[in-house]
């Protein structure tokens, strides 16, 4: 059985019932095949999670070249947006990433893009590391976000922004003031927390 099939039907059962439901055995019934045949591909769930994770980042379709033509912080902010989208489709993905760092082809050939765009812009090695580092919990963190959790429940935006329109502005005056753009929309808040990172790595880099 082909791989690409495998890797493929394995992200949908992510998406279909969660990242707790994937399983050699569930996988091998979807397949319509034994667990053997998975075997022969994967030694366990966890380089069967590998694979599947490594899929997710093959969705940046940057070479290095483009990447540095960019400059470093638009060869960052590039590869934030096109993760954040990424899990945004698969919504139940960013559990997975979760597990282990990944270091299928596709997350090493981006890790590798994008530190090289940073130490070619003056960034020694180690904040050159602590960088991406950062920059993949922060995008990780936020699609787990937005993605919800176990039950792959989203955040109620509606129903927040009733809740902040209804504090009592006697009790919490400062809440009340600010309600009218509360909550912020969780891809606005990804965006500005973005920019604010990269202007912090500018600014240690600068220091350097």
């Amino acid at each position: 059985m082909p791989l690409e099939r495998i890797v493929s039907t394995a992200l949908l059962v992510v998406d279909e019932e969660g990242a707790d439901a994937l399983s050699m055995r569930t996988l091998a019934q979807r397949l319509g095949s034994g667990t053997a045949t998975l075997y022969r591909h994967f030694d366990n769930r966890t380089a069967l999670v590998a694979h599947v994770v490594d899929r997710m980042f093959g969705v940046v379709e940057l070479n290095g070249g483009e990447l540095l033509a960019m400059g470093w912080q638009q060869a960052l902010r590039t590869v934030a947006h096109t993760m954040f989208e990424a899990l945004a489709r698969h919504r139940n993905a960013a559990r997975l990433m979760v597990e282990e760092i990944p270091m299928g082809p596709n997350a090493m050939a981006l890790r590798e893009h994008c530190v090289a765009a940073l130490l070619d812009n003056g960034f020694p090695p180690r904040l050159a590391a602590h960088a991406f580092a950062t920059l993949a919990r922060y995008v990780l963190g936020f699609a787990i976000q937005v993605n919800g959790h176990g039950d792959g429940g989203q955040r109620d935006d509606a129903h927040l922004s009733g809740v902040f329109q209804g504090v009592d502005p006697a009790l919490f005056p400062a809440t009340a003031t600010v309600a009218g753009s509360m909550p912020v929309p969780i891809e606005d808040e990804f965006s500005f927390g973005l920019e604010l990172l990269l202007s912090g790595l500018a600014h240690l880099r600068d220091e350097v």
